[in-house]
């Protein structure tokens, strides 16, 4: 069939057609159908079950997550537990507001003991977190290097936690040495105190 042919026809005549001629144009019947289909329905729905699919693992993934926490939930709770317990006994060593003074004490004697001579000890403004107090005392002792290193140790001794920062040394007349260092202190806080300090911070994130 020629080009010529094909613009004789005429579809009041559609019945008379030959046959290759019926069954070519209905291909390109059934094409035309399955393009104008996928054009104005088709392609939304996949579209959407594309967002769909995507959701999906999304919430498989959230699933997943929950059925694992689920599972692991009473591991969880000893988790917890543990960590409290742990954190119970680090508070059992934070002296309490009413023993600081016997802590600083502690320190000064420490350092007396060793026959060290305390040119400055001098505790500065504590500052408050959100369940503990640190207290800095800037010290500077004289004696000798021995007996400024036992003083260090003997101060990591002591049953409160205490560090010490900013440690200098210099040597100083008649073969003994300098030290200056910042003693810090800590204490937790009363229920009284984490109660306002937790006030005070709602406060400022306002």
């Amino acid at each position: 069939m020629t080009l010529d042919d094909l613009n004789k026809l005429d579809l009041k005549t559609l019945a008379d057609w030959p046959l290759p001629t019926k069954l070519v144009a209905l291909v390109l019947l059934s094409v035309v159908i399955v393009l104008a289909g996928w054009w104005f329905d088709w392609r939304g729905g996949m579209e959407q079950l594309e967002v769909s699919k995507q959701k999906e693992t999304e919430l498989r993934g959230v699933f997943t997550t929950k059925k694992n926490q689920a599972i692991n939930l009473e591991a969880y709770k000893k988790q917890l537990a543990d960590i409290e317990q742990a954190f119970g006994a680090l508070l059992k060593q934070l002296p309490n507001k009413q023993e600081m003074d016997a802590l600083i004490t502690d320190v000064n004697q420490a350092g007396l003991g060793r026959g060290l001579q305390f040119e400055l000890f001098r505790p500065e403004a504590e500052t408050v977190s959100e369940f503990y107090a640190e207290t800095p005392i800037r010290v500077k002792v004289t004696g000798g290097y021995h007996d400024i290193a036992a003083f260090v140790s003997d101060v990591s001794k002591l049953s409160r936690i205490v560090t010490l920062q900013d440690i200098s040394m210099e040597p100083a007349k008649d073969g003994v040495m300098n030290m200056d260092a910042v003693v810090r202190t800590y204490r937790y806080l009363d229920d009284d105190e984490v109660v306002a300090q937790k006030q005070q911070a709602k406060e400022q994130a306002k």
